[in-house]
């Protein structure tokens, strides 16, 4: 089931975006970093908190980080790098979508290899439920440029994710919110960025 067939948007160049990603697995707790930004232009603000390695626990942390942020109202567009965070804590698009009523867009540079994650998930506990989490984040679609990339969308209409994530692929073919997300991600844990978003 997808969860792709939502409404159109009309994008402004200045649509608020909030941009996920997760730190180096070094701790049990795992750093994620949230980056509210204007199209793919300015750095309007920095949310913070921390999700449990291979736990269960992101997609409500994230869903509490959002609400609890004075930019909660601003935001049009949450930008998420993949499904699953600090390891394989899956991110339920759908819960997501229905707890904030913001579109969710996944961003991911390689089309995910779904017999490696499964063969990965069998190590932890609650796979099952892991697995259904991420099948359920909908239909993959390829964006065509330079380097192809691959987008799944919640509660937005693939062509008004694809505008988005090309009018804010500035510097790269990483949207600039994530990509700043995973800066400052690897630079506060790691104390030098590092990587690639």
């Amino acid at each position: 089931m997808g969860t792709d067939k939502q409404k159109t948007m009309h994008i402004k160049p200045q649509i608020r975006i909030l941009g996920i990603d997760d730190s180096a697995l070094i701790n049990e707790k795992v750093t994620i970093i949230g980056t509210f930004f204007r199209g793919g232009g300015q750095l309007d603000g920095i949310l913070r908190s921390e999700i449990t390695k291979d736990g269960m626990d992101a997609t409500g942390i994230i869903i509490r980080m959002i609400k609890n942020s004075k930019y909660y109202t601003q935001i049009r567009v949450i930008m998420l790098d993949g499904v699953t965070y600090a390891g394989f804590n899956p991110i339920d698009l759908k819960n997501l979508y229905d707890e904030t009523n913001i579109p969710v867009i996944v961003f991911m540079r390689s089309c995910p290899d779904f017999e490696k994650i499964k063969l990965a998930l069998e190590n932890l506990p609650e796979k099952e439920k892991r697995w259904e989490i991420i099948q359920r984040a909908g239909k993959i679609y390829k964006i065509t440029q330079d380097n192809p990339v691959f987008i799944q969308c919640c509660g937005i209409d693939r062509d008004s994710a694809v505008e988005i994530v090309r009018m804010t692929s500035v510097h790269s073919n990483i949207p600039e919110p994530l990509r700043v997300a995973h800066l400052i991600a690897t630079g506060v844990v790691l104390g030098e960025s590092k990587g690639k978003a």
